[in-house]
């Protein structure tokens, strides 16, 4: 089962590599990650697509009073896939509970490694609590060449991050 689930995962990585940075209408990090692990396991839910696409763009463009703003799509969606992994097809126990965060947070601390911010802003360049700012977003072409990469990259780090995890409940 592993061997085919890893298949499945090279096969889902080839297909991104491919796809998304060609795709201009509907794209959203956050709903890709997430989708493109669970299609791996064989799970396509409508209400999912629906649950992840407000966390895009730093959760919609949030930016606190403070000056905070919202993760990248693809760390939302990272981090939503390894509690779907750990907890398999049911409610997590609540003894993987605290696991659940340390996978949460492991996979944000990678992903910060890697990149150097979770920040969506910080990632793309552009601070989506300014709709003008999303304008030029579109217009710079930004999600071909920047943004995809973060989903290519969640997708195949959660698939090692959970490598187990996908053994035993996948």
């Amino acid at each position: 089962m592993e061997h085919d689930n890893q298949a499945k995962f090279d096969e889902k990585i080839k297909e991104l590599e491919e796809k998304l940075p060609k795709m201009t209408v509907g794209v959203n990090c956050a709903e890709l990650t997430l989708t493109s692990i669970l299609d791996v396991l064989g799970i396509n839910d409508g209400i999912i697509n629906n649950l992840m696409i407000p966390l895009a763009g730093g959760f919609g463009g949030y930016k606190s009073e403070k000056g905070w703003q919202g993760a990248c799509g693809a760390v939302c969606g990272g981090v939503a896939a390894s509690g779907v992994i750990l907890g398999g097809k049911e409610r997590m126990s609540n003894a993987s509970i605290p696991v659940a965060y340390l996978k949460g947070a492991k996979f944000a601390t990678d992903f910060e490694k890697e990149f150097g911010t979770v920040v969506c802003s910080g990632l793309c360049g552009y601070d989506f609590s300014d709709p003008a700012a999303f304008m030029e977003y579109e217009k710079n072409n930004t999600w071909e060449k920047t943004c995809s990469k973060y989903v290519i990259w969640a997708v195949d780090h959660t698939r090692k991050l959970m490598r187990k995890d996908l053994r035993k409940k996948w």
